[in-house]
């Protein structure tokens, strides 16, 4: 097949009509040998089997359709990464939105939900326009730019919703937590009224969490908890999920795949016995979704103290790592990285089914490798997991029916 170089412009890459044949197709609701057929875009064919119809290959190379010989190899649905940090625009020199792509395209990314904490900070409409126009010019990855919830991350004053609300559904002063009880209270009131999602920052985790939670059930309205690390936020989210609350969470990869290291993240690495706790609620869906909080940094920028961890290229690897460990199988990783973040923001996308859109990842979840950051494409370097063995790796990573990442 042809090649795609990533230093090359998109427009030079492949646009195509695809045959994937002889994989193993995996997603939420399905594990089988197979063959899947994406035009336009799309997904119009699973074929089911280890034998592809008679003539079909031969039709699909008159009508100049690639095929792609996917053998030994598993058919996923790409990853949508709903906690991601581009720092475009403002601090570019820690990443942009072009090195942040290309990065979570090797990661199997082909959706991201980016947060507003860049300089200045996503909080108006000229901000929000400058983002999505550069994305859409670029037609790497579906940009979801969050707004933020308050002027300026100040927690104080709300953005003009209903102007930000032409772009996004999504508000979010992550980075920073929302303290001013009567502003959050306001907040969740609005989301309920005008039907947007607020995503929290909560430090302290488990006071923030219950806080949070309360305002909730008092008053209506649309929330997602951020980055939960806390076997105690667990238990406040169990009681409130089991007396029927609807809300939604996420866990980042590097919370589960570590702990009590010392380096610096928000929230911190946490103990053994909050990592155990986090795999429970999981697996018993009390947390929803695995979300990346990639925190791309400069050398400088960590060494002054900066929280975060570059990791949009390597949280598959973490994640099927972390899963081989407690019997948790590719369908179940599947569920929590693309289906149940796809559900969430709305997407037509997450299965691998007719009609769905062609976001694929072709993975070997079977190799091993060395994680070494120096070679990652983003331009944060920033990880403590250098020189780690980790199991699964992403090959080939096709948005749309496009050949955006090969391994």
């Amino acid at each position: 097949m042809n090649s795609v170089t990533l230093g090359q412009p998109c427009k030079e890459w492949l646009k195509i009509n695809l045959l994937i044949k002889n994989v193993e197709i995996t997603d939420a609701e399905k594990k089988t040998a197979g063959h899947v057929l994406i035009k336009d875009g799309y997904i119009i064919n699973v074929i089911s089997g280890r034998k592809i119809p008679p003539g079909l290959e031969e039709r699909l190379i008159k009508e100049s359709i690639q095929i792609i010989d996917g053998k030994g190899l598993t058919l996923m649905p790409s990853f949508v990464d709903m906690h991601t940090h581009l720092r475009d625009p403002g601090d570019t020199q820690q990443e942009d939105l072009v090195s942040g792509q290309r990065a979570a395209l090797k990661g199997g990314y082909t959706s991201l939900c980016t947060m507003a904490n860049t300089s200045p900070c996503c909080d108006s409409k000229d901000i929000i326009e400058y983002i999505q126009t550069k994305s859409k010019k670029l037609n790497l990855c579906d940009i979801y730019q969050i707004s933020s919830l308050s002027k300026g991350l100040r927690g104080k004053e709300t953005v003009n919703i209903d102007e930000m609300l032409n772009f996004t559904k999504l508000f979010s002063d992550d980075g920073k937590t929302i303290l001013d009880e009567k502003f959050m209270e306001k907040s969740l009131r609005l989301s309920e009224e005008k039907d947007f999602m607020i995503m929290t920052h909560s430090q302290p985790e488990v006071e923030i969490v219950k806080r949070d939670l309360n305002l909730l059930k008092e008053n209506g309205g649309k929330l997602h908890i951020c980055h939960i690390s806390k076997a105690k936020t667990l238990q406040l989210i169990k009681r409130y999920k089991d007396k029927g609350l609807c809300f939604s969470g996420e866990v980042t990869p590097h919370h589960l795949y570590a702990y009590g290291l010392n380096y610096k993240v928000n929230p911190p690495f946490r103990t053994a016995e909050d990592v155990e706790a986090l795999i429970v609620g999981l697996k018993r869906g009390y947390i929803d979704i695995i979300a990346t909080d990639h925190a791309p940094h400069t050398e400088l920028d960590k060494k002054h103290g900066a929280p975060g961890i570059s990791s949009i290229e390597i949280a598959f690897s973490l994640v099927n790592t972390v899963f081989l460990d407690y019997g948790l199988d590719l369908q179940f990783l599947s569920r929590v990285m693309s289906y149940n973040p796809a559900k969430l923001l709305g997407r037509k996308s997450g299965l691998i089914k007719e009609g769905f859109k062609g976001d694929v990842v072709l993975v070997d979840p079977t190799e091993k490798y060395e994680i070494r950051p120096t070679g990652f494409l983003s331009k944060g370097k920033n990880s403590p997991f250098a020189g780690e063995i980790v199991q699964g790796k992403v090959k080939m990573t096709i948005r749309a029916g496009q050949i955006l990442y090969l391994n």
